[in-house]
C-alpha cells in the first residue's frame, strides 16, 4: 500500500500541488469487484482545500488516473455501518449516497480517522460521523506531542517557511567567508555566535545614543496633545451647531416626504379615475341607440350593433381590486344592466315580429309555386335577417335566456312554414308521378281540389293490389307460347303506336326526373337553411371529414346502415354543433316522412323505380357526406337511403318469390319462360341505371341472387313440363340467358354466363341424342350384336362366319333401309323437333344441324364395322353421306 501511495503522490497529486494524507482500497457495494482508491488530499497553497479523490487504474495500462473529486466541505455524513462489529462497509453522503466496501477494516478506520482530523482542523461545518466507534474518534484527537502522522505532517507544513532570494544570498556570502569550511560545524557555530554578540552590542549602543532624540520627541508629543485638546473643543462647538442644523433638515425632509406621498396618491387616484371614466363611461349616442335606435333600417341596425358592443365592453371591463366597492361603480354597473335588459327585450320583441312578418310575406308567394315542382326561395328572408347576426351574437353572450327563446320561436314558426311548403311540394310531385296510368291514359286535365289529389295519393299508398308494369306477379302467369305472349302484349297498346315496354321506359324516365328534381330542390333548401342558422345564431358547423362511403352500407340492416352515415364524424362534438342538428331536425321534421311516402308511392307505381331511387339517393348521400358527413341533410338522406335499399331488396325478393311460385300450363308448349325474359329486361334496365353509380355492389349482389333463382326456376319448370321435353326447356332458356349475359357483359356474372353456356350445350346434346335415337333401328340392333361378339373374344374378321351375323343377314337388314325410307324418317324427325321448339329463340336450325352431325356419326360407325368385320364383301349402305346431307338440306328448305 505504501508503494501505491508514493506512486499516486508522484504521478497524480504532486503535479496538482496536493499532498496525499490517507488512502483506502475500495469497491462499490453490490456491484462487480472493480477496485479503486479513495484518497484524502490537501493543497499546498493557502487557503488549504481538502478533497476526497477517487482514483482508478486505467483500462489501457498500469498507470492510475484521477476519476472523481469531492470537496470535503460537501461531505454531510460518514456512516461506518456498525460501531461494534468490524465491517469493511461504509457510506459517504455527498450530493448522493456512495456505498463502499474497503479491502480491510484497518484501512477503513484509518481513512475515517483521517477524515475526522481534517474536519476538525479545516472545516467550520462539522461532518456527522454515525456508527463510528467513539474510541476510534477519541484516539484520533491530537494532544501534545502524541499526534498522528497525518497531524504531524500538517503542523510541519504550517511551521515550514521557504527561504526567499535575499536569505539565500546572505547564507551564500556567509559560507563564502568561511570558505565553505562547514565540515567543522562547531567552529562555524562559534563564529556565528561571536558575530551575533557583536551585533547585539552595537544595537544597545545605538539605543543609548538615541535617548536625547527621544526626550525631544516626547516634548513635541506633549505640545501636540495640547493642540489636539483645543481642536476637540472647537469640534464640540461645531457639532452642537450642526446638531441644530440637522434637526431643521430632518423637519424639512419629513415635510418633503409628506408632499411627495401626497403627490403620489393624487397621481394614483387620478389614474384610477381615468381608468373608470375611460372604461365605464358609455357615450350618449350609444345610450340613445340602445333605448330608441331604429331596428328596421340598416343604419339603425349598425348603430345599435356598435352601441351593444360598447355596452358589452363596459360591462366586461376587468375592474381593479376595490373598484367594485365604490358606490359610483355600483350605480354605473346597475345602469348598464338596466340598459342591457331593456335593449335585449326590445331586440327580442323586434326579431319575433320580423319572424312573423317575413313568414307572412313568404306565405304570400307560395301560390305561384303550387303548380310547379319547385320550392320557394328563402334567400331574401335570410338576407334580411342576417343583418341582425351581430346583435344575435351579442344577445347570446349577454342574455342567453332571450337568445334561447328566440331560437325556439324561430324553430316553431319556421317548422310550420317549411312543413306547409314541403307538403305542398311533395303533393305536386305525387300528382306529377301519378299523372299517367300504365295504360297510357292521362288524368283529366280539369282542375281538382287539393284534397282530392291528396285522397288519390293516399289511396295509392294504401292499395294492396298487384304492381303495374313489367314486374306484375309471376305467380299468376302461366307459361305461354310466344304467339300468345305477343298477342297479350299488343292488347296493352294505347291509341298510339307505343308498346307496353316503351310505355314502361317513358314512365320510369319520368319518375326518375321527378325524383331527381325533388332531391335537387331539397338539398339547396336544407344547406341554405343550415348555413343561415350557423351564421345567424352564431353556431359552429362540422368541418368536412372523410365519412363512410355509401358502399359500406351494403348488406346492413336499418340500424347499422343509419349508423354508418353518422360514424364519419368524431364522437366528441361541441354542444353548438349538436344544436345545429337539433334545430335542423325540428325545422325539417317533415322531410323524412314525406320522402318515405314518396318512395312508397314510387314503389307502388312500379317496383323497378326502386332502382332509380337507389342510384339517385346514393349519389345525393355521397354528395352530402362530402360537404358535411354529420349534417342534418346527410343524416336524413342516409336514413331514407335505408328505406330505398330495403325496397330494392324487397323488389329482388319479390321477383325471386314469383319465380319460385310460377305455374306452367299442362296444355301449352313451353318456350322462353316469362321470368327469363323479365330478367333480361331487368338486367338491361339496371345496367342503364347503374352506369357509373356509387352503389354498384348492391346491384351485383342482386344479380347473383336473381340469376341463381332463374337457374333454379328454369330447372323446376323443365322438370314439371309435360308438353315440352325437359331438355328443350333447359336448352332454349339457358341459351337465352347466355345470349343476354354475353350482350350485357356483366362482369360479376361471368361464372354464371359460362355455366349457362355449359347447360345449354349439355342439354342440346342430350336432346339431339334422345330425339334422334336410332333412326336405323334394325341395323343398329344388328351391329350391337356384332360388337357383343367381338367383346366376347371373337376376332372381327371371323364375325361373318356366325350364323346370325353372316353376310346374307347383313344384306337383308340393309335392304330394309333404302334412301327413301331414311328421308321419310328424317322428315318426321324434323316435324317433331319443330313442334318442340319455340320460334322466339330460333334454335331449330342449330338443333337440326346437330342431329345431322349425330346421324352422320352413326353412319360412319356402321361403315367402319362393315369394313372391319366383312372385309372384301363389297357390302355398302343403300345411301351415302352426301345423300344424308341432301336429305337434311331439302327437308329444312321445304319447311
Amino acid at each position: 500500500m505504501t508503494a501505491i501511495k508514493h506512486a499516486l503522490q508522484r504521478d497524480i497529486f504532486t503535479p496538482n500541488d496536493e499532498r496525499l494524507l490517507s488512502i483506502v482500497n475500495v469497491c462499490k457495494a453490490g456491484k462487480k469487484k472493480r477496485n479503486c482508491f479513495l484518497c484524502a488530499t490537501v493543497t499546498t497553497e493557502r487557503p488549504v482545500q481538502v478533497n476526497v479523490v477517487k482514483v482508478k487504474k486505467s483500462d489501457k495500462g498500469d498507470f492510475y488516473k484521477r476519476q472523481t473529486a469531492w470537496a470535503l466541505r460537501d461531505l454531510a455524513v460518514v456512516d461506518a455501518k456498525d460501531a461494534v462489529k468490524e465491517s469493511p462497509e461504509f457510506d459517504l453522503h455527498f450530493d448522493k449516497v456512495y456505498k463502499w466496501v474497503a479491502s480491510s477494516t484497518v484501512e477503513k478506520n484509518t481513512f475515517i480517522s483521517c477524515i475526522w482530523k481534517l474536519n476538525q482542523r479545516y472545516l467550520r461545518k462539522k461532518i456527522d460521523f454515525i456508527n463510528v466507534s467513539s474510541q476510534l474518534l477519541e484516539e484520533s484527537v491530537p494532544s501534545g506531542e502524541n499526534q498522528s502522522v497525518a497531524g504531524g505532517d500538517e503542523e510541519a507544513v504550517d511551521e515550514y517557511q521557504e527561504l526567499n532570494a535575499r536569505e539565500e544570498q546572505d547564507i551564500e556570502i556567509m559560507m563564502e567567508g568561511c570558505e565553505y569550511a562547514i565540515a567543522n560545524a562547531e567552529a562555524f557555530a562559534e563564529k556565528l555566535s561571536r558575530e551575533l554578540q557583536v551585533l547585539d552590542g552595537a544595537n544597545i549602543q545605538s539605543i543609548m545614543a538615541s535617548e536625547k532624540q527621544v526626550n525631544i520627541l516626547m516634548k513635541l508629543l506633549d505640545e501636540a496633545l495640547k493642540e489636539v485638546d483645543q481642536i476637540e473643543l472647537k469640534l464640540s462647538s461645531y457639532e452642537e451647531m450642526l446638531q441644530s442644523v440637522k434637526e431643521q433638515m430632518d423637519q424639512i425632509s419629513e415635510s418633503n416626504h409628506l408632499i411627495h406621498l401626497s403627490n403620489t396618491n393624487n397621481v394614483k387616484l387620478l389614474s384610477e379615475i381615468e381608468f373608470l371614466v375611460n372604461h365605464m363611461d358609455l357615450a350618449k349616442g350609444h345610450i340613445k341607440a340602445l333605448q330608441e335606435g331604429d331596428l328596421t333600417s340598416s343604419r339603425g341596425i349598425e348603430a345599435c350593433t356598435n352601441a351593444a358592443d360598447a355596452l358589452l365592453q363596459c360591462m366586461n371591463v376587468a375592474l381593479r381590486p376595490g373598484h367594485d366597492m365604490l358606490h359610483a361603480v355600483k350605480q354605473q354597473q346597475q345602469r348598464f344592466s338596466d340598459l342591457r335588459e331593456q335593449f335585449a327585450r326590445r331586440l327580442a320583441s323586434h326579431l319575433n315580429s320580423v319572424f312573423v312578418q317575413q313568414g307572412h310575406d313568404q306565405s304570400s308567394t307560395l301560390a305561384q309555386h303550387s303548380a310547379e315542382l319547385t320550392l320557394p326561395n328563402h334567400h331574401p328572408f335570410h338576407r334580411d335577417l342576417l343583418r341582425y347576426a351581430k346583435l344575435m351574437e351579442w344577445l347570446k353572450n349577454t342574455d342567453y335566456g332571450k337568445y334561447e327563446g328566440l331560437t325556439k320561436n324561430y324553430m316553431d314558426y319556421l317548422s310550420r312554414l317549411y312543413e306547409r311548403e314541403i307538403k305542398d311540394f311533395f303533393e305536386v310531385a305525387k300528382i306529377k308521378m301519378t299523372g299517367t296510368t300504365r295504360e297510357g291514359k292521362k288524368f283529366a286535365t280539369l282542375p281538382r281540389k287539393e284534397s282530392a289529389v291528396k285522397q288519390e295519393t293516399e289511396s295509392l299508398h294504401g292499395s294492396s293490389g298487384k304492381l303495374t308494369g313489367s314486374t306484375s306477379s309471376l305467380n299468376k302467369l302461366s307459361v305461354q307460347s310466344s304467339g300468345n305472349r305477343r298477342s297479350q302484349s299488343s292488347s296493352l297498346l294505347d291509341m298510339g303506336n307505343m308498346s307496353a315496354s316503351d310505355l314502361d321506359v317513358a314512365d320510369r324516365t319520368k319518375f326518375d326526373k321527378i325524383f331527381e328534381q325533388v332531391l335537387s330542390e331539397l338539398e339547396p333548401l336544407c344547406l341554405a337553411e343550415q348555413d343561415f342558422i350557423s351564421k345567424f345564431f352564431k353556431l359552429q358547423q362540422h368541418q368536412s371529414t372523410s365519412g363512410t362511403t355509401t358502399n359500406e352500407a351494403e348488406e346492413m340492416d336499418g340500424v347499422a346502415l343509419s349508423r354508418s352515415y353518422t360514424s364519419g364524424v368524431p364522437q366528441t362534438v361541441s354542444s353548438e354543433k349538436d344544436m345545429i342538428r337539433q334545430m335542423m331536425t325540428k325545422i325539417f321534421r317533415c322531410i323524412e316522412p314525406e320522402l318515405n311516402n314518396l318512395i312508397a308511392l314510387g314503389d307502388k307505381i312500379d317496383s323497378f323505380n326502386s332502382l332509380y331511387m337507389l342510384v339517385k339517393m346514393s349519389h345525393h348521400v355521397w354528395t352530402a357526406q362530402n360537404v358535411d358527413p354529420a349534417s342534418f341533410l346527410s343524416t336524413t338522406l342516409g336514413n331514407v337511403l335505408v328505406t330505398v335499399k330495403r325496397n330494392f331488396d324487397k323488389c329482388i325478393s319479390n321477383q325471386m318469390k314469383q319465380m319460385d311460385e310460377v305455374k306452367i300450363s299442362k296444355k301449352s308448349k313451353v318456350g322462353i319462360l316469362p321470368f327469363v325474359a323479365e330478367f333480361e329486361e331487368f338486367a338491361a334496365l339496371a345496367e342503364s341505371i347503374f352506369k357509373n353509380a356509387e352503389r354498384r355492389g348492391d346491384l351485383d349482389k342482386a344479380y347473383i341472387k336473381l340469376i341463381r333463382a332463374v337457374f333454379d326456376s328454369v330447372e323446376k319448370v323443365a322438370n314439371e313440363s309435360q308438353k315440352t321435353p325437359r331438355d328443350v326447356v333447359m336448352m332454349e332458356n339457358f341459351h337465352h340467358i347466355f345470349a343476354t349475359l354475353s350482350r350485357l357483359k356483366i362482369s360479376c356474372l361471368e361464372a354464371e354466363k359460362k355455366e349457362a353456356k355449359q347447360k345449354y350445350t349439355d342439354h342440346l346434346q342430350s336432346y339431339v341424342i334422345y330425339s334422334l335415337g336410332q333412326p336405323l333401328e334394325k341395323l343398329n340392333h344388328f351391329f350391337e350384336g356384332v360388337e357383343a361378339r367381338v367383346a366376347q373374344g371373337i376376332r372381327e374378321e371371323e364375325v361373318s362366319y356366325q350364323l346370325a351375323f353372316n353376310k346374307q343377314e347383313l344384306r337383308k337388314v340393309i335392304k330394309e333401309y333404302p334412301g327413301k325410307e331414311v328421308k321419310k324418317g328424317l322428315d318426321n324427325l324434323y316435324k317433331k323437333v319443330d313442334k318442340h321448339l319455340c320460334e322466339e329463340e330460333n334454335l331449330l336450325q342449330v338443333v337440326w344441324h346437330s342431329m345431322q352431325d349425330e346421324f352422320i356419326r352413326q353412319y360412319k360407325h356402321f361403315e367402319g364395322l362393315i369394313a372391319r368385320c366383312y372385309p372384301g364383301s363389297g357390302i355398302t349402305m343403300e345411301f351415302t353421306i352426301q345423300d344424308i346431307l341432301d336429305y337434311c338440306s331439302s327437308i329444312a328448305q321445304s319447311h
